[in-house]
């Protein structure tokens, strides 16, 4: 009950944030960007930014108090009653000064007059995104159990869940990567700990958020799609594009069916997922990457909030340049965009009328880009990936566009935000850094091998977008050309260890030029030609049947017979959580997700994949996890346990079996007392306390 009353909260507060300190939202579903009246549900962007911005605040202050008051007996009931109260408090006081200056409260109708459109929408994402999360993640009967297309990615995630939920993990530590410091965004992971903390069961905990962040992105990126076009069918085909992507691997798989077999069964008995590209068989292009990674959603509401309220400048700034030129007259400021495409000089656009000129950097208002700035650079630790393509979208923006001064102010904040977080939970720069890596995960890094891995990807997507562009005029080519910036800079820049983590810049980019080729798609509709009309409804087919196909996979690769399984009331777990803490480090095999991260046991070195592409050094705790199990006395283990900091030891039938170490048991056995068994033979599982030496 208290985790929901947490959230209820976190609305409330959202709501007296936005009302107060960014009053335009109430506004922007009144006009399309052109500023045409076309009035949709102001539902679609308040509920998401109450949600995003009281989450946020509120969620952050939590943790904070939870590390200042780190040494109690327990952090987060200090935190969570401090935190909770203050924001009740202002929420009732919120509300009753806006009562009390009867400013608009009639939120019944504000919210929930919706069209027959919209409201079929609004059913059919919240099916898809519930059936996801709970296919993916839930509790039954007792038994947790975990998809087989998200277990290896919620083995850090449940590692961070249950460090905060049974455990005091302040100052914070990797759960996979212990003793050191955090370098992975792992706030979200810390609400859903908190959460459950407070009595909401666990899959509900993960779920509840993950999933109303992720129709919070289907309601925003449905009003920016209006909000660009002006017709809500363009808003409702962005959104389906969204969910199911475009590529050519549905076809390419019918292709390899042999000779003789039918192609429904072929469909039918296939639980992989299908693709042609690299690393593509894992789900890395589709719905599945928003079920394991649930952090993803939430930084994309906050790209999707900045830009309803930055593109306006861009259409300030092609209605003054008209002006100027005498294209527009004051009575025509709804067309801003009529000639721009063909009179407007980009680059005389950018040094002398915009770039080098007053009105160009003139703010319309300082509290818009300072709420902003720190908003999105307090995402930095809920998803870094989100909040880098949205910097980057909106530099792109900037450059042409009035009110420049509020782009600085933001960017400034975000940034100043973001190194103050880098500093407090990281000990210096994660290893790899920036570099030019030309050709993303292609096969051939080549200009044309990477072009080709790109026509495998996205099939005909980019054709349609080319056609869209020409097809666009004035500012809105910009904003596509703004939307393709982080897939361009997915294939020329890497800031991991692993590139492979680009992928979130090319999804975010392609879910927004996807709006331009609902654009053309909707504009060929309704000139009421069949051949186009065909034509139309073939290309949507065609850019969507296999994300139809990939949603069928994973509700069927995460069908309960393959998911993973944990006990709710597991002995393991329960002797972690009562005698172990958060700062306490584990030396274990190499799990992934296992029993002991389900009871949050910090690990010395978890399975390197995601320390890894954190930054952290995985090859030397390899070496030092080999040294340590396979020493040779109990003089040499005591002095590498000292030295490594380690204060409980796992021996099962992983260590015995591992083929990356010849495990030395009877050492251990001579040399520290077990806390912990079960199991015996080679099954048996036994804890050591390195604190009891024999």
């Amino acid at each position: 009950m208290l985790g929901v009353f947490y959230l209820l909260i976190c609305m409330t507060t959202g709501y007296v944030l936005c009302t107060y300190l960014l009053p335009d939202l109430e506004k922007i579903t009144e006009t399309t960007f052109r500023g045409n009246p076309f009035e949709v549900n102001r539902g679609f962007v308040l509920i998401p930014a109450w949600f995003f911005s009281g989450t946020l605040v509120v969620t952050w202050t939590t943790y904070l108090l939870a590390y200042l008051f780190q040494r109690s007996a327990s952090p987060l009931t200090v935190a969570n009653a401090v935190s909770m109260s203050i924001f009740a408090v202002v929420s009732v006081l919120g509300i009753l000064l806006q009562i009390r200056r009867k400013q608009e409260w009639s939120l019944r109708h504000q919210l929930f007059r919706l069209t027959k459109g919209e409201i079929v929408f609004l059913l059919a994402v919240g099916y898809l995104v519930c059936r996801l999360m709970w296919r993916t993640f839930c509790v039954k009967e007792g038994v947790l159990s975990v998809g087989l297309s998200v277990f290896s990615d919620f083995a850090p995630h449940l590692g961070m869940i249950r460090s905060f939920s049974l455990g005091n993990n302040f100052p914070t530590m990797y759960s996979h990567y212990a003793g050191e410091d955090i370098r992975y965004h792992f706030m979200f992971q810390f609400l859903a700990g908190n959460l459950e903390f407070l009595g909401m069961r666990l899959d509900w905990a993960f779920n509840l958020p993950s999933a109303l962040s992720l129709i919070s992105v289907f309601s925003l990126l449905y009003v920016l799609a209006v909000r660009l076009s002006g017709i809500r069918a363009v808003g409702y085909l962005s959104a389906l594009f969204f969910a199911f992507r475009c590529s050519p691997s549905f076809f390419s798989y019918l292709a390899e069916v042999p000779k003789g077999m039918s192609v429904r069964d072929a469909l039918w008995m296939n639980i992989g997922f299908i693709g042609y590209t690299t690393h593509e068989d894992w789900g890395l292009w589709n719905l599945n990457v928003y079920c394991n990674q649930r952090h993803l959603a939430f930084g994309i509401c906050a790209f999707l909030l900045v830009l309803h309220l930055f593109i306006p400048h861009l259409y300030v700034m092609a209605e003054r340049w008209q002006r100027r030129e005498g294209l527009l007259t004051d009575t025509e400021s709804g067309a801003c965009e009529a000639h721009a495409g063909r009179r407007v000089n980009v680059a005389m656009n950018f040094l002398q009328f915009s770039l080098f000129s007053a009105d160009g950097w003139k703010a319309e208002s300082y509290l818009r880009p300072v709420v902003l700035g720190v908003l999105l650079g307090l995402t930095a630790f809920w998803n870094g990936a989100t909040l880098l393509a949205t910097i980057m979208v909106l530099f792109v923006l900037a450059m042409v566009s009035d009110r420049r001064l509020e782009y600085l102010i933001t960017a400034i904040l975000t940034t100043l935000l973001s190194l103050v977080q880098n500093n407090f939970f990281m000990e210096g720069l994660a290893v790899g850094g920036a570099k030019f890596q030309f050709g993303f995960i292609a096969e051939n890094t080549t200009l044309f091998g990477t072009l080709d891995y790109i026509a495998r990807l996205t099939g005909v997507l980019f054709l349609v977008l080319f056609v869209a562009f020409a097809v666009v005029k004035g500012v809105k080519r910009w904003i596509l050309v703004a939307f393709s910036a982080p897939f361009v800079f997915s294939f020329l820049v890497s800031l991991t260890v692993d590139v492979t983590v680009n992928h979130k810049y090319i999804m975010v980019s392609i879910m927004l030029m996807n709006i331009f080729a609902a654009i053309l798609i909707v504009k060929l509709f309704v000139m009421k030609n069949i051949a186009m009309r065909i034509l139309c409804v073939g290309l949507v087919v065609l850019m969507t049947i296999t994300g139809f196909y990939d949603y069928r996979t994973v509700i069927k690769r995460n069908h309960p017979d393959y998911n993973l399984k944990f006990s709710m009331e597991d002995p393991l777990v329960d002797w972690i959580d009562e005698n172990t803490t958060s700062q306490d480090v584990f030396l274990t095999p190499y799990y992934a997700l296992s029993r002991a991260v389900m009871g949050g046991a910090m690990l010395f070195e978890g399975h390197g994949y995601y320390p890894m592409t954190a930054g952290y050094d995985t090859n030397k705790r390899y070496a030092l996890t080999k040294e340590m199990y396979e020493a040779s006395s109990v003089r040499e283990l005591q002095g590498l346990i000292e030295e490594n900091g380690i204060d409980y030891i796992i021996i099962d039938i992983d260590a015995r079996q591992s083929q990356d170490y010849a495990l030395n048991e009877a050492v251990f056995d001579a040399a520290y007392e077990k806390v912990y068994v079960e199991g015996d033979g080679e099954w048996m599982l036994s804890i050591y306390d390195t604190s009891r030496p024999l």
